[in-house]
């Protein structure tokens, strides 16, 4: 490998050299976050398992051998309390073992290619933890990987730290018990998780009560393409159009808050200007006045 970060001349005492300053980054971090009160996910590697099942796993193939990024290794399938997201270790467990692949690296022996998975532009360590822990401590930043791609059911986007898996939990199983597709899969968005349960139950009572008046059944395809476009996007226009919508408040947020608030004013399911009126006036009522407003 050459000269690399602390090269005395004696890999021995470089390793470590390398293991301690290791530990003594992974220490600070910590110490650093819990300072400014960031919250643990922040910091942990991500777990494999945890993310696979938060957007539903529907198939996997092998995509042979490759270079990849070691900013791009996030995680691990089973050894996530081992190592930080940097990879640095979080104790002297397993320091006479890193410190043999530290020496290993100094002298320029071959070293084996880790394997990982793959899911989105992030991989997961399947073997190879301490590979990867002492090619960041070196400075190294491309490491050669055996790849397995994970095709998910939901896109793996935004998964940033642990507290992002809720989210896409829960959307998931929406798009299980609502199928959107194209546009309104786009569409059906929103920050807090507990909404999606909201949504896909708003759904289903809309197909309820459409199938008893028409006296025809519908599948779950035909519910949320007609649900879409017959209910959620004339709504949300009468939304924008009565200026309802907060300011950075998402559609489908605010086609839930309003249809909650015509409900409980009017016990109806009926839509009209009247229902937006309401609503708007309850709006203003529930909002402190402004600084102008006072004086």
């Amino acid at each position: 490998m050459g000269a690399v970060v602390g090269d005395s001349g004696s890999p021995r005492v470089d390793a470590e050299s390398d293991f301690m300053r290791a530990r003594r980054h992974q220490v600070l971090s910590a110490l650093a976050a819990r300072l400014r009160n960031d919250h643990d996910d922040v910091a942990q590697s991500m777990s494999f398992d945890d993310v696979v099942e938060a957007l539903g796993r529907r198939g996997e193939h092998y995509a042979g051998t490759r270079v990849i990024p070691l900013d791009s290794i996030v995680g691990s399938v089973d050894k996530v309390r081992d190592f930080d997201r940097r990879f640095r270790p979080t104790s002297t467990r397993s320091r006479e073992r890193w410190e043999r692949l530290a020496r290993a690296s100094r002298t320029g022996e071959v070293i084996p290619p880790i394997e990982v998975y793959q899911v989105g532009d992030q991989y997961y360590v399947r073997d190879g933890h301490h590979r990867v822990s002492v090619a960041r401590s070196l400075g190294v930043k491309l490491i050669e990987a055996r790849v397995t791609v994970v095709d998910t059911f939901l896109r793996p986007v935004g998964v940033e730290q642990r507290s992002d898996l809720e989210l896409k939990h829960w959307r998931r199983l929406m798009l299980e018990r609502v199928p959107f597709t194209g546009e309104a899969r786009a569409a059906v968005a929103v920050d807090d998780p507990f909404d999606y349960g909201y949504l896909a139950e708003t759904v289903e009572a809309w197909a309820t009560r459409t199938m008893h008046a028409e006296g025809a059944y519908m599948d779950k395809a035909t519910m949320a393409s007609r649900w879409y476009a017959e209910e959620f996007k004339p709504v949300v226009d009468m939304i924008e159009e009565a200026g309802v919508r907060g300011p950075d408040e998402r559609p489908a947020a605010a086609y839930l808050r309003v249809a909650g608030e015509r409900y409980r004013l009017i016990r109806e399911h009926e839509w009209n200007a009247e229902v937006l009126e309401a609503v708007r006036k309850r709006r203003r009522k529930a909002q402190p006045p402004r600084p102008s407003d006072r004086s």
